[in-house]
């Protein structure tokens, strides 16, 4: 039911994160389709994960899958369930990036004209070649086909980093807060304390994931082109180099803003679909 219930709580995210992620790097969705699926496939494999890696260490160290898991076993099943996850989305995160990409060249190139001095004789405007990515799906033929598998899975080093220790820190920080914010004589918290508990859960996984997140997509924007990375150090050692610190927090504010709202209604719809199923099943 886990496995139900992430993918329910992921839809419901995508329609609250949706008008961020279009500012942040999802700008050539036309329309929620796809990221309602993606989303709702990984979010459903997280918590599934979570929750069965939970239940096995559970079961082995304590002799019951219901037995009360200590801090070190929520944090090993966080790992696992953002190591499992990057199979799924490392393919994705590779045509976000490139789509991403090409739109800003394409606008770079499309106002370059505009720069021309006023002196300098009007010189024919050159056609603009159309976009290599026609989509998403497009994209992932496309880089299958040009680059093979390892295409598709390109700086999925950075990835496995980001979403192991992200969803470790998500998962850990938001049974910590329930812990606080369940009242007395009560074995779970309110709504509220669910939505704020899921939040900063969201910001929390945000803060740890986004240096990584910076030099994932780097990587993989890196195979259109000549290649100017070697590898996830050289990257980072280069970006760190010619940007200052500074660049592995890019986006860290946007990427805040944005789950907060979005996990406090992941977690919030997740509980109730939970909770709803435990009912209906008694």
């Amino acid at each position: 039911m886990d496995f139900v219930a992430g993918a329910i709580g992921g839809v419901c995210g995508v329609a609250v994160g949706y008008p961020l992620d279009t500012v942040k790097v999802w700008g050539f969705y036309r329309g929620l389709s796809l990221p309602v699926c993606t989303v709702s496939l990984v979010s459903s494999v997280s918590f599934g994960t979570f929750h069965h890696c939970l239940s096995h260490i559970c079961r082995f160290r304590y002799g019951s899958a219901d037995a009360k898991p200590a801090r070190t076993d929520i944090t090993l099943s966080g790992f696992a369930s953002g190591l499992v996850r990057v199979f799924l989305t490392s393919p994705t995160e590779v045509a976000k990036v490139r789509l991403q990409t090409q739109t800003q060249q394409r606008r770079s190139s499309a106002s370059w004209p505009s720069a021309v001095t006023p002196q300098c004789p009007a010189l024919p405007a050159s056609p603009v070649p159309g976009p290599k990515y026609r989509g998403p799906l497009h994209c992932l033929t496309t880089v299958a086909r040009e680059e093979g598998l390892r295409g598709l899975y390109k700086g999925s080093s950075a990835l496995l980093f980001r979403d192991s220790h992200s969803f470790a820190t998500y998962f850990l920080s938001y049974s910590i807060l329930c812990e606080w914010l369940t009242p007395t004589g009560h074995s779970q918290p309110d709504v509220l304390g669910v939505l704020l508990a899921g939040g900063c859960a969201g910001v929390l996984a945000w803060a740890v994931a986004t240096p990584m997140d910076v030099i994932k997509s780097r990587l993989q924007a890196d195979g259109q082109g000549q290649r100017r990375y070697r590898g996830l150090l050289h990257c980072v050692v280069t970006s760190v180099r010619e940007e200052g610190p500074r660049v592995l927090f890019k986006g860290l504010v946007l990427n805040c803003c944005r789950a907060f709202p979005v996990n406090m209604v992941v977690f919030v719809t997740y509980e109730a679909a939970l909770r709803l199923s435990r009912g209906l099943l008694k």
